[in-house]
């Protein structure tokens, strides 16, 4: 079946989307430390390029994906975490280039172990020379990571780093072997092969607060991160299912692991998909209405601790619904034309963003 003879499921945000007031700021520089890096350069022609054309970095609309899921940032956090975006963007349109297209597993797997001496636990750790693109930003970012108050952050967000890239290795061993993943499997998988373990960390760069201590390790909290992560990647499974499968060849995406587990259809494939996204953020605001205020209660969060955990909700649902909003609005996802995007009904209530109440 052909991408345009399938219709796209649209899947539901209950949360507004809101804009940073910074994003004109980081418009204006957006291509600077892009260019400084060695990512992109002026010149049209795909040969000379070493990532991205002008037309297809700002087709990318990074600086408004930033803007979107960070609406509550600072311009100091907005630019480190767009710096941050950039990064992977950049790394995941390099590996698929230089490896995926080719099949060149050999090198994939040396570019990654190169680049796991790039995220070293140890912020004061000597770094080697950087030979590429990817290597020179992601060195530059490790300088931006130094200041004590972001101690945990960057070992937190190195070590999902590191899981990140790891994840594109697998993801070129089951393409090449033609191996769909296991739906299980997979829901654990994408969310290494999005860079979701990420997410939560520029939530509290964004918000300036953190899960409270005491529950941040509680089986409540973890299916709660889980779901929040889930969303992402999956929906991404979605938004970017012409590229992957179409174009790239991938077998890592959630509507032909579907396909192939459950025997179905592409088409029905993409609703089960979308049904099972919905069902993630469901589970995500159910865990937030239901369970998070007995657990407050039973751990005794006091007045700043709660404070902290409803700054860290709204930054965590700004997120979803900035992904969504970029999902569904910019070049790199847009639907091709011939496909129909169909809206799926909304659970009942959906709309309201209703803060956490302990």
């Amino acid at each position: 079946m052909k991408l345009q003879d399938i219709e796209l499921p649209m899947l539901r945000m209950p949360h507004p989307v809101r804009l940073n007031p910074y994003l004109p700021v980081l418009r204006q520089e957006t291509e600077t430390w892009a260019r400084e890096m060695g990512m992109l350069t002026g010149d049209e022609t795909p040969a000379a390029r070493p990532i991205w054309t002008r037309s297809q970095f700002h087709a990318m609309a990074v600086d408004q994906l930033t803007a979107w899921t960070l609406p509550d940032a600072s311009l100091v956090g907005l630019r480190l975490n767009h710096r941050f975006n950039l990064w992977a963007l950049a790394w995941d349109d390099y590996f698929a280039a230089a490896f995926k297209q080719t099949g060149d597993l050999a090198g994939a797997q040396a570019f990654t172990a190169r680049l796991h001496a790039f995220l070293p636990p140890d912020p004061g750790a000597r770094l080697p020379e950087p030979v590429n693109a990817i290597e020179k930003g992601m060195a530059d970012l490790q300088q931006s990571l130094f200041p004590p108050r972001l101690a945990h952050w960057r070992q937190g967000l190195n070590r999902a780093l590191a899981r990140y890239i790891d994840a594109g290795v697998q993801e070129l061993v089951n393409s090449r072997a033609g191996r769909v993943p296991d739906l299980i499997e997979y829901a654990q998988f994408r969310r290494e092969s999005f860079a979701a373990y990420t997410a939560p960390y520029s939530v509290e760069l964004a918000t300036g607060a953190r899960i409270p201590e005491r529950i941040r390790h509680t089986r409540t909290v973890r299916a709660l991160l889980d779901a929040f992560m889930d969303y992402m990647g999956l929906a991404n499974d979605i938004a970017s299912y012409q590229r992957e499968v179409n174009d790239e060849y991938d077998v890592n995406n959630l509507v032909v692991v579907l396909e192939t587990s459950l025997g179905i259809t592409v088409q029905e494939a993409m609703h089960a998909a979308a049904d099972l996204i919905s069902a993630r953020l469901r589970h995500f605001e159910h865990l937030i209405r239901s369970e998070l205020p007995p657990l407050v209660r039973k751990t005794g969060l006091d007045q700043a601790e709660q404070a902290e955990l409803e700054a860290w909700l709204r930054g965590a649902r700004s997120f979803l619904s900035g992904l969504h909003a970029w999902y569904t609005g910019a070049p790199r996802y847009a639907p091709v034309s011939g496909a129909v995007p169909v809206q799926r009904a909304s659970a009942p209530g959906a709309g309201a963003d209703a803060p956490y109440r302990a």
